[in-house]
């Protein structure tokens, strides 16, 4: 009977909350990297350079690190439909002003509030999805959350190459036209999460009583069972240095994510084809890292295994960057490009199943905050590292290594991590037999 209600319950919250949520995080994903395709005009119109684009594009984390986790914090508090609706009007008003940059100090400003106004946007639902589904089942449905990224690229890609293609269309140039299209649905979308989403599982009138006293039973059973005095403080969730170990794992990850969000399409112009065979170019890597990704993550699931799944993704990863840095034909690059997706995808949703294993309450809103604020300063890293490297180089292989050997530092990071807390583990299992 309670398999029956377990899984029951799971398909209703699962088919109510993961499928908005990947749409939100499709909307928030191509506007953070769109910035990829404006640059193959823009950097013309305004006279960047790569080094201007690449600080630029990076910047936006800088504002995300310094307001994630006071917007995480007030989430937990004041409940996610208010704080997401707030954060995605916000950020569709800015990214849409994003279309009247003139000069790189505008530009940095813009793209420094855009991370701002999206801080606290992605940990907040990985919080929230703590709220409501239980650890063992986590990291499958983090993968189908975070599909989303790979998926706004396959589709974001053709659209943001098409939209460049109205160029003089009411005298804006197509960048700008791109900017504010791609805009428009986060502000439509902050409205409708206002009245669509629901803070936690108590107040889900849309589950059955018996579901919802399933949940509401499994989720404070779960909580109970994590040490209140360890786990529950702010402070706590600051500086446990496991959240801090994986805040430098995902650094890695961030940065090879972002190098492929806001340098591919231009790394792929470079071999003399259209913007619109770039955008469908671009499309193909990430379509195969969802398939990818939720197969991993469902094996991860299912063997209750994180370490390996978050270390063997990152050195593909790696490796995937290695290749292309040092190949030269079409093929080679995008099946390169195919490797980097895939690794990339793959080691998030395993990652992200691990912070939640020990900390919950307001220790989880502060440590998935500051895993995900420190983290994505990888972000800002490896774009902006690529960019110099190509201004002073012009090529972007420099860049590339640079980006492979922080994923190679998150996989040895990933093991030494496993190391120390088997053997702290095995420490107390002696102590205390």
């Amino acid at each position: 009977m309670d398999m029956d209600i377990e899984k029951r319950t799971l398909r209703r919250i699962t088919w109510r909350i993961v499928p908005f949520i990947m749409i939100l995080y499709l909307i928030a994903y191509i506007d953070r990297v769109n910035i990829g395709f404006a640059a193959i005009t823009m950097k013309e119109d305004l006279g960047f350079t790569a080094s201007i684009l690449g600080f630029g594009a990076g910047i936006f984390f800088l504002g995300y690190f310094l307001f994630e986790v006071p917007s995480n914090i007030i989430l937990h508090k004041v409940g996610a439909r208010i704080w997401i609706a707030r954060v995605m009007v916000t950020w569709g008003i800015i990214a849409g002003g994003m279309a009247f940059v003139e000069s790189s100090t505008s530009f940095y400003v813009m793209r420094f509030l855009l991370g701002v106004a999206e801080a606290g946007f992605f940990p907040g639902i990985i919080l929230y999805l703590s709220y409501w589904f239980p650890a063992r089942n986590r990291a499958g449905v983090i993968a189908l959350f975070m599909a989303a990224a790979p998926i706004a690229t396959a589709i974001g890609s053709p659209i943001s190459a098409a939209l460049l293609e109205m160029h003089g269309i009411m005298g804006l140039a197509g960048w700008q036209w791109m900017f504010l299209i791609e805009a428009f649905p986060a502000v439509i979308l902050g409205v409708v999460v206002f009245f669509y989403m629901t803070d936690r599982p108590e107040k889900a009138t849309w589950l059955k009583p018996d579901e919802r006293e399933w949940l509401v039973k499994t989720m404070q059973a779960e909580n109970a069972e994590k040490d209140h005095s360890q786990h529950h403080s702010i402070i706590r969730g600051l500086a446990n240095p496991r959240v801090l170990a994986l805040a430098t794992v995902y650094f890695g990850t961030s940065a090879g994510l972002y190098t492929l969000g806001i340098w591919a399409p231009q790394i792929i112009k470079e071999l003399g084809v259209s913007s619109m065979t770039v955008g469908l170019l671009n499309a193909i890597p990430p379509i195969v890292s969802v398939v990818a990704m939720i197969l991993w993550s469902r094996h991860s699931d299912k063997t209750n295994e994180r370490t390996w799944h978050v270390a063997l993704a990152c050195l593909t990863a790696a490796v995937g960057l290695a290749i292309a840095a040092g190949t030269g034909s079409m093929f080679g690059l995008i099946a390169a490009l195919t490797i980097v997706n895939v690794g990339i995808s793959c080691s998030k949703p395993p990652l992200w199943s691990m912070p939640t294993m020990f900390l919950s309450g307001a220790a989880a809103a502060t440590g998935i905050a500051t895993i995900n604020s420190i983290g994505n300063l990888g972000g800002f890293a490896g774009p902006a590292m690529i960019g110099w490297v190509k201004d002073q180089t012009g090529s972007f292989t420099g860049g590339l290594y640079f980006v492979a050997g922080l994923l190679i530092l998150s996989t040895v990071l990933t093991l030494i991590l496993s190391f120390t807390q088997k053997n702290k583990v095995s420490a107390a299992e002696l102590t205390n037999p």
